[in-house]
């Protein structure tokens, strides 16, 4: 490294570093009204007087998730929505963000839920909680996601949460504990608010299959156990097809599962590859399937054998359908970024 480098290094870093201590004295102290962020523009921060300018169309941004599990489409906004799962609970409590992007993957807002840093979200009116979340969907006007609760120290018990939001105001819209479960993978939300939520299950080496679980949350809160062991297979993704059926897609094996309402299975089909996450059905039933181990799409029309579109996609996860955009988009995970699979 040059000496010009070095000096250009270093006044980079102080003026980061003047810039830090800016903000931080701009930071509201002591209780405050609950907002959420702007997209990109100034003020980040909405200002009271609600003045703001969005950035420029001469600039794109690209990117601005981490650790992404999962993804929903607000077809209001005509934008992707991407709970971030920041850093591990043992890491930092209420530490992770939800993104808004764009049909072309670029950034619309960095941090809608979640601008504000830990240390001050207990301050919002209302408070504002968001520890690790990994599934998502939205229903009638409601952002729902799989979050948890615990789960700090080796010995804190963890506990699944499914956490609502006001998909207009962001605001918390209340929230329900699944006491039995230590954590829950994807979520898939029917017209009458009733919750299906997978639990991938606990063992490691040797998994238990007890622990594979698909719970249902009625409308008014009450849990229950909708499938439970055999023939899941640690289950992962999970949504609800043109007929009102419940499908399910195994990390532990190729199936697809169908399941009636009343949790009698009615089909299984196999995916292209195994090691699934992600399941997006389509209004004329045909399914897409992403293997979050092995990295393939799969396609599955009804009554036809899969196929694989796309291949070699790491950690691919969730993935959501943006009706806007027509395609696919899959978190990749550890990899911080979104893959796009157009559908012709």
């Amino acid at each position: 490294m040059t000496r010009t480098t070095l000096l250009a290094s270093g006044a980079t870093l102080a003026i980061g570093i003047a810039t830090g201590a800016l903000l931080a004295q701009q930071q509201p102290q002591g209780p405050q009204p609950f907002f959420v962020g702007n997209r990109l523009g100034l003020p980040i921060n909405p200002a009271a007087d609600g003045a703001f300018e969005a950035m420029s169309s001469n600039v794109k941004v690209y990117g601005s998730v981490y650790s992404a599990e999962s993804c929903s489409y607000d077809a209001e906004r005509g934008v992707i929505v991407v709970p971030n799962r920041g850093v591990p609970q043992n890491v930092q409590a209420n530490n992770s963000w939800v993104t808004f992007l764009n049909h072309d993957g670029s950034v619309h807002t960095s941090r809608w839920l979640g601008i504000q840093p830990p240390e001050q979200r207990a301050n919002l009116t209302p408070p504002l909680v968001l520890n690790e979340p990994y599934g998502s969907d939205i229903m009638n006007g409601v952002l729902y996601l799989a979050d948890r609760d615990g789960g700090a120290t080796a010995t804190e018990p963890s506990v699944g949460v499914i956490r609502k939001f006001n998909l207009k105001t962001g605001a918390p819209a209340g929230e329900v504990k699944v006491e039995k479960s230590p954590w829950l993978n994807d979520i898939e939300v029917a017209e009458d608010g009733t919750i299906y939520a997978t639990q991938t299950g606990v063992g490691g080496q040797t998994p238990d299959p007890s622990t594979w679980v698909v719970w249902r949350v009625a409308s008014d809160g009450a849990v229950s156990s909708f499938i439970q062991g055999a023939p899941l297979r640690q289950p992962n993704g999970v949504a609800i097809d043109p007929q009102g059926n419940i499908v399910v897609v195994n990390i532990g094996n190729a199936e697809v599962l169908t399941f009636a309402p009343d949790g009698k299975l009615v089909k299984t089909e196999n995916a292209a590859q195994a090691g699934n996450d992600g399941l997006v059905i389509m209004p004329d039933g045909t399914k897409y399937v992403s293997s979050v181990l092995n990295g393939g799409v799969s396609r599955i029309r009804p009554g036809q054998p899969a196929e694989l579109i796309a291949r070699n996609i790491p950690n691919a996860a969730s993935m959501c359908y943006d009706a806007g955009g027509k395609q696919l988009v899959i978190p990749m995970n550890a990899n911080n970024g979104m893959a796009f699979v157009p559908l012709n």
